[in-house]
């Protein structure tokens, strides 16, 4: 229960307040000086509020305020004043205090600051247990791996974390470029700050311009207000661009004087914008091979890439691949409130044979769907269909005109992927590294439809 001190050296006014708040379901103490009262906060340490009157011969209310946030700052301190004192109290909301009340107050004004006050520290509270939670999912032991190559990543990472150097993150699609960059924000000095994500390759130019830098309300048709955008979303934490290659040239100069101005002008605007962003970038694409063809500038890529790091496909780390997949058992399990036990040797045979295009992200899709749909107890071979093996040919296309072959082979491994993600077309695009338009084209082409 959260409990209360009044300090007031009137005790008839302490008493009151007490009977107030206990018919309310609040417990409460009274003290009538100052120095009891803080000697009471520091010896119990029970307390969520001091209610404090202002006004009292040995200690006052600004004294009593001042000792307690230099103790225990989590102690709400409440002010009660009289007219002739709101001068003082709006001194001490100065120094801290979260609220003040004038005396004489109605009943049910005293009870509207205790349960706002109440409501306010039940909401950090929680903000305090997500941030808990995401700093404990986003730790290194949730990249999974003892493999030499990511072993290290692991190193590379508690080296870079707290430092405020940029970071970019080369790997395919799959690889957990993003897990990577969460992982570096939140075991860095602003973990406490937002971590933003932007996804360079899902907006065209004017759109990513817009989310990431905001506009003023008539900048473009269709502004219809003002928009702040990702960076100062993102004021004092960290920012991870995801495929960074797609930014045009014009979005990668606003990008290169945030990076050496630290500000920027929202689309529309004239008025510099000053915001302290770490930047993580993210791609699957060859940077220094588009610096090269002009499509990416030179001077941004050397900024973008003080440190880099290089995530290993999974067929590169397939040592690595049984960890993963009891990983993901786990996780799948409780997700699906399923209780399958493991893996078979000849499971993970299959597993650890396979090249993996869509790495660790198919590899997790695969689990959850023989998860989904295992019979026993444990998984086997027949319970993770896969489209491509490292050894053996697909039977059955020998003797065949190679386009013949190509176009066979290509609706099959479209049909497995799409039986693979449940049809889910924007899942399938992905793994397979297309678009959903080419995945449309390819559907229409190869005649699939209906029910897989």
């Amino acid at each position: 229960m959260k409990k209360i001190l009044v300090v007031d050296d009137d005790l008839a006014m302490g008493e009151m307040c007490k009977e107030l708040l206990k018919s309310k379901g609040y417990s409460s103490d009274v003290v009538t000086s100052g120095k009891e009262a803080i000697e009471k906060v520091f010896m119990d340490g029970v307390y969520s509020i001091v209610l404090t009157d202002l006004v009292m011969p040995d200690i006052d209310g600004i004294e009593v305020l001042k000792k307690i946030k230099q103790q225990t700052p989590q102690i709400a301190v409440v002010v009660m004043t009289s007219y002739g004192t709101v001068t003082n109290a709006v001194e001490a909301m100065k120094l801290g205090a979260s609220d003040y009340i004038t005396k004489p107050f109605k009943r049910d004004e005293l009870v509207v600051v205790i349960e706002k006050i109440l409501q306010m520290q039940r909401l950090e509270g929680e903000v305090d247990r997500l941030r808990s939670e995401l700093g404990e999912k986003y730790t290194f032991g949730n990249i999974i791996g003892e493999s030499v190559k990511i072993k290290k990543i692991f190193e590379i990472i508690s080296n870079v974390s707290n430092t405020e150097a940029n970071i970019l993150i080369q790997g395919e699609t799959g690889t957990g470029k993003e897990l990577v960059a969460r992982a570096i924000h939140y075991n860095s000095a602003r973990k406490n700050y937002p971590f933003v994500k932007v996804d360079c390759a899902a907006l065209t130019e004017t759109l990513l311009e817009s989310e990431l830098f905001g506009h003023e309300k008539g900048a473009f048709t269709g502004a219809i207000k003002d928009r702040i955008g990702r960076f100062r979303t993102a004021d004092h934490g960290t920012i991870f661009l995801d495929e960074i290659g797609n930014g045009s040239l014009a979005v990668q100069a606003k990008l290169l004087r945030v990076l050496q101005d630290s500000e920027f002008e929202a689309v529309g605007g004239d008025k510099p914008i000053k915001v302290d962003v770490r930047i993580i970038a993210a791609t699957n694409a060859d940077l220094e091979g588009y610096v090269e063809k002009g499509q990416f500038r030179r001077d941004l890529f050397y900024r973008l890439n003080v440190i880099r790091i290089f995530l290993p496909p999974l067929r590169e780390r397939t040592d690595d691949i049984p960890l993963l997949a009891s990983h993901f058992l786990s996780i799948h399990n409780k997700k699906n409130r399923k209780t399958v036990e493991g893996i078979s040797r000849e499971a993970l045979n299959k597993l650890m044979s396979y090249t993996w295009p869509g790495n660790i992200r198919e590899l997790e899709n695969v689990i959850e769907r023989a998860v989904i749909l295992c019979k026993g107890k444990v998984i086997e071979p027949e319970d993770i269909p896969l489209y491509q093996e490292k050894t053996g040919f697909p039977q059955g296309l020998s003797g065949k005109p190679l386009q013949e072959l190509i176009d066979q082979v290509e609706r099959q491994i479209i049909i497995n992927t799409l039986e693979l993600t449940g049809a889910d077309k924007e899942k399938a695009a992905k793994i397979l590294q297309i678009s959903r338009a080419s995945l449309y084209n390819k559907l229409n082409k190869h005649k699939i439809n209906g029910p897989l």
